[in-house]
C-alpha cells in the first residue's frame, strides 16, 4: 500500500495493483518515439481535431480531416480503437502530434512487403495518366508502365482510368517509396493457361467463339483463348465489305469456323461467312432472265456499276446498258454509291457468280419506236450535230442521230470530205434508208432525194452507144470521162488506140473532149467502160466499105453519111 497526495492535501491510499498499472503506463510512455505506429483510443471528436489517448503522459491530436469522408461525414467516434503514427512528442500545447493517414500508409507498405515476399498479387484502381504510363492506387501510389498495361501496346491509355484490376509487383523499394506494377505479367500467365486448353480442342471445321482483338485493313485478329486467329476480310461475308470496321469493333464477340490450322506455326485461319449458306448456290431458283429487280449501288468502275440484290449477290449494270440514247462516259454520270436502282436481269451465270443487269430495259426501246415513226423511204429534217471524214450525223430525236454516209451525200464520187459541203448547225433534208435496232444505227441519204443520173444514163445509152464527154482525170492505166452530169466512164489505156501508148499524158489530157463507144456496163459497181479504139475501128471499116462500092454506090454512101451525121447530132444533144 502507498500514500499519494491529492489536491485537498488529504493522502490517498492506492492498492498495489493500481500502483503497478500507473507505473506501467508511465514507463511505457517513456518508450513511445517519433515515427512509430501505436494503438490509441479516441476520447474526443471535435470540430478541428480528434483527441486520441495513446497511453502517453498526455493525449495526442489528429486533424479531423483525416477522418472525413468526401460526403462530409466524420468516420470516427469516441471509444474507437485506431492505429496512429507519432509525428512529434514535443509540442507547445503539450499534446502529441499524431497522424492516422501515415499510420494507414505504413500499414499498407507492410502488407505490400508481405505480398512481395510471397510473390502474390495486389488489386488497385488506375487513377491518372502520367509520363510513360499510369498511376495506380493500391493503398499507396504505384506506377504501371504503358508496356505493362496489356499484352499488346495500347495507344489510348486514358481509357483505363477508373478501372480496377489485379497486378503483379515487379519492383519494390520501401525506403524510396517506389512500387512498379505489371498487369501484362498476369495476362500472359492466364493466356498460356487458356492456350493449352484451346489447343486441345482446336480442329479444322469446328465452330468456336472468340473476341475481336485487333482490326486491320485486310481482316480481324480474333482471340480464341490464348491463341489468335485471322479472320480475313474475304471470309467475313458473302457480300461486299470495304473495311472490316464496317462489321466489327474491338471487343466484339464472334462465332467463327476454323478453316485451316497450322500446328507447327500455330496459325489459325478463320471464316465467318462459311457458317451460313453461299447465296449463289440456289440463285437460279430466285432469279430469272427478264425479271425486274432492284438493289443498292455498292461499287462503281469505269465499265459499269455493281448492284447488291441481296447480301452476297451482286449484279453488274454495264455502262452500255444504262441508257438507250445517252452516250454514258462513266457510270457516275447516271448513278451514285448508295442509290437504289431498278433493273432487268439480262443474263445469269451461277457457276461464275455473275448476273448481268440493264437499266435502260426498264423503259421502252426508243429504237423500236423509231421504226414506226420513221419508216424506210420517209423524209426527215434535222440539224447537223457532227461531221466526220466518213459522213455527217444529223439530230433526229433526243439522243438519236442519223448518219448520212459520204457515199450517200451525192450521186457523183466527187465528194472527198463532207466538210467541203456542210458545217455544224446546217439543217438538211434526207431520206430514211435503214434502221438497225440491234446495232442502234439510223442510216439516211441526201442523194436519194434526187433521180439517180446513172440509171437514167444507162436507159438511154445501152452497150454499143456512142457518147462524148470531157476528160476529168488522167491516170497511168486510163482516162476518166464525164459523159453526163454525175456520170463518169473509164477509157482504159488499151481502148484509147490500136497503137502502143507509152505515155498516156501525151495522148490525152484533162479537159480534152473524147468521143467513145460504150463497151461495158456494171450496174452493181456502177461502172461504165468506154472505148475510143473500137469507135475508130468502126469508122475505118466504114471507109473501106465505101471504097469497095465505088461510084455506083454514091447514093447509098450519101444515105449512110447522113445517118452518121444524125447520130452525131443526137449525141451532141
Amino acid at each position: 500500500m502507498h500514500n499519494v497526495e491529492t489536491d485537498n492535501k488529504q493522502p490517498q491510499v492506492l492498492l498495489d495493483d493500481d500502483f503497478e498499472k500507473l507505473f506501467e503506463e508511465y514507463t511505457r510512455g517513456d518508450t513511445v518515439k517519433e515515427g512509430e505506429v501505436v494503438k490509441g483510443t479516441v476520447i474526443h471528436v471535435g470540430k478541428e481535431f480528434v483527441t486520441v489517448d495513446i497511453g502517453f503522459k498526455s493525449e495526442g491530436q489528429i486533424p479531423v480531416g483525416e477522418f472525413t469522408h468526401h460526403t462530409g461525414d466524420v468516420l470516427v467516434k469516441q471509444g474507437d480503437k485506431i492505429d496512429v503514427y507519432v509525428e512529434s512528442t514535443e509540442n507547445e500545447t503539450g499534446l502529441v502530434e499524431l497522424s492516422k493517414e501515415k499510420a494507414d500508409k505504413l500499414k499498407v507498405w507492410d502488407q505490400i512487403s508481405d505480398v512481395v515476399e510471397q510473390d502474390g498479387i495486389v488489386e488497385g484502381t488506375i487513377t491518372s495518366r502520367v509520363k510513360g504510363g499510369l498511376t495506380v492506387d493500391i493503398g499507396v501510389k504505384a506506377f504501371l508502365p504503358g508496356s505493362q498495361v496489356d499484352l499488346r501496346p495500347i495507344r489510348n491509355l486514358e481509357k483505363f482510368i477508373g478501372q480496377t484490376h489485379k497486378f503483379k509487383i515487379i519492383k519494390f523499394n520501401k525506403k524510396r517509396g517506389n512500387i512498379v506494377l505489371s498487369r501484362r505479367a498476369l495476362l500472359e500467365k492466364q493466356r498460356e493457361l487458356l492456350k493449352s486448353q484451346t489447343l486441345e480442342n482446336l480442329r479444322e471445321g469446328a465452330v468456336i467463339s472468340g473476341i475481336i482483338k485487333n482490326i486491320t485493313e485486310y481482316g480481324c485478329f480474333v482471340d480464341l483463348g490464348g491463341i489468335d486467329g485471322l479472320l480475313h476480310i474475304t471470309d467475313m461475308s458473302w457480300g461486299r465489305i470495304n473495311h472490316p470496321s464496317e462489321m466489327f469493333e474491338i471487343g466484339d464477340e464472334v462465332k467463327v469456323k476454323i478453316l485451316k490450322y497450322d500446328q507447327d506455326n500455330e496459325r489459325v485461319s478463320l471464316g465467318l461467312k462459311q457458317i451460313s449458306q453461299d447465296p449463289w448456290e440456289n440463285v437460279a431458283e430466285r432469279y430469272a432472265i427478264n425479271q425486274r429487280v432492284n438493289g443498292k449501288v455498292v461499287s462503281l468502275t469505269d465499265y459499269g456499276a455493281f448492284v447488291e440484290l441481296e447480301q452476297g449477290v451482286e449484279g453488274l449494270i454495264h455502262i452500255s446498258e444504262m441508257s438507250w440514247t445517252r452516250r454514258v462516259k462513266h457510270p457516275s454520270k447516271v448513278v451514285a454509291l448508295g442509290d437504289i436502282v431498278d433493273a432487268v436481269i439480262l443474263d445469269i451465270e451461277p457457276e461464275n457468280k455473275r448476273i448481268s443487269l440493264g437499266m435502260k430495259q426498264i423503259e421502252a426501246n426508243p429504237w423500236e419506236l423509231l421504226v414506226q415513226k420513221y419508216p424506210v423511204g420517209s423524209i426527215v429534217r434535222g440539224k447537223i450535230r457532227n461531221i466526220t471524214n466518213f459522213g455527217i450525223f444529223v439530230g433526229i430525236e433526243e439522243g438519236i442521230d442519223g448518219l448520212i454516209h459520204v457515199s450517200d451525200i451525192s450521186w457523183s464520187n466527187k465528194v472527198k470530205h463532207p466538210g467541203d459541203l456542210y458545217k455544224k448547225g446546217d439543217e438538211v433534208e434526207a431520206q430514211v434508208l435503214h434502221i438497225d435496232i440491234d446495232k442502234e444505227r439510223f442510216s439516211l441519204g441526201i442523194k436519194q432525194l434526187q433521180e439517180d443520173p446513172w440509171e437514167k444514163f444507162v436507159m438511154r445509152n445501152p452497150i454499143g452507144s456512142v457518147v462524148a464527154g470531157r476528160v476529168t482525170k488522167v491516170m497511168d492505166f486510163g482516162a476518166i470521162v464525164e459523159i453526163a452530169e454525175d456520170v463518169e466512164g473509164l477509157v482504159h489505156i488499151s481502148e484509147l488506140s490500136d497503137q502502143k501508148i507509152d505515155n498516156i499524158s501525151e495522148f490525152v489530157r484533162e479537159g480534152d473532149t473524147l468521143k467513145a463507144k460504150v463497151i461495158n456496163l456494171d450496174p452493181e459497181e456502177r461502172k461504165i467502160g468506154l472505148s475510143v479504139r473500137q469507135l475508130s475501128d468502126e469508122t475505118e471499116a466504114y471507109q473501106e466499105f465505101l471504097k469497095s462500092q465505088g461510084s455506083s454506090s454514091t447514093q447509098l454512101g450519101d444515105l449512110l453519111r447522113d445517118r452518121l451525121g444524125d447520130l452525131e447530132l443526137s449525141d451532141k444533144k
